[in-house]
């Protein structure tokens, strides 16, 4: 069975919670995800199964959209709504959507975020959030990121203190640090309320299957017809065609002459028809030639 699985992560699982499940369900180990997300936050979550699993570095580095609620005048431990609350002050300003946006657009583009003490990001050898557990403060490495995409949502009920955002962004991204910091900008403490993940690369809210729809096709052996082809984790990559004969020597995994076409050092997928064959990318050392990333198995 090889294919993805565009899930809709639920709360309170972890993405190697949904990794595990999946397995079982489907009676396969080769099972990988996409891009973590926290046990609160639910949405998008490709799952790659067998020879999907070579793809899981590029989906990874798609662009991801969400949707986020900011709370202001609360700021916690954790940036959201779990941790502790470490400094409030009263709201009492109406902002504009011209206030809003002006603090906004300090963020759009390319910026640099200092990752939350509650996180993953290892120091040392050792994650975050287990210094944090330990009272132990240390410095934390600072990353760029990119948003292409914020903007303001309409509240479900009118708020000085709740905004709805719409964030698209690179991976590598704290929506927590970025709540946080926009209620900086706007002069109060702030934490993330709520998230979902509605897109990650092509794959978007519309396309996902539940738990309780795996569940189902997985006991009439049906699962199969859940599973996107692998292509379909590629789209953000460009093609290169080849033709029957260059296709034999891509299955054999051969370096081949660099094409015209193919102008940057970026991935690229290899395809003879509708048949992916391999990720290819330029030849570190000989930039005259390409070389495979991945090669996929005939089926």
């Amino acid at each position: 069975m090889d294919g993805i699985l565009p899930l809709w992560k639920p709360k309170g699982m972890t993405s190697h919670d949904c990794v595990m499940k999946v397995r079982k369900l489907l009676h396969t180990k080769k099972v990988g995800h996409t891009g973590t997300l926290d046990p609160e936050v639910e949405g998008v979550l490709p799952i790659c199964i067998g020879q999907a699993t070579k793809i899981v570095p590029f989906l990874t580095d798609t662009k991801k959209t969400y949707i986020a609620e900011m709370f202001l005048g609360i700021a916690t431990e954790t940036e959201d709504s779990y941790g502790e609350v470490i400094a409030s002050k009263t709201v009492n300003h109406s902002f504009t959507e011209e206030e809003i946006d002006a603090a906004l657009n300090s963020f759009r583009g390319k910026i640099t975020q200092i990752p939350p003490m509650y996180s993953a990001v290892k120091v040392n050898g050792k994650k975050l959030y287990e210094y944090a557990r330990q009272h132990i403060d240390v410095e934390r490495p600072k990353r760029q990121v990119e948003i292409y995409e914020l903007k303001k949502l309409p509240n479900k009920q009118p708020s000085n203190q709740v905004f709805r955002l719409k964030i698209v962004c690179s991976k590598g991204t704290y929506i927590r640090t970025l709540c946080v910091d926009i209620g900086k900008k706007l002069g109060y403490p702030a934490h993330m309320s709520a998230l979902e993940r509605i897109q990650t690369g092509a794959f978007a809210k519309e396309d996902t299957v539940n738990f309780a729809e795996l569940e189902k096709a997985a006991t009439s052996d049906d699962a199969k017809f859940l599973l996107l082809p692998i292509v379909s984790g590629l789209q953000h990559l460009k093609t290169l065609e080849v033709d029957e004969k260059t296709k034999v020597r891509v299955r054999h995994g051969q370096k081949l002459p660099r094409p015209d076409s193919i102008t940057s050092a970026d991935p690229f997928k290899v395809m003879h028809g509708n048949e992916l064959l391999a990720v290819y990318q330029v030849h570190p050392d000989h930039h005259n030639e390409i070389k495979p990333v991945r090669v996929f198995n005939e089926n």
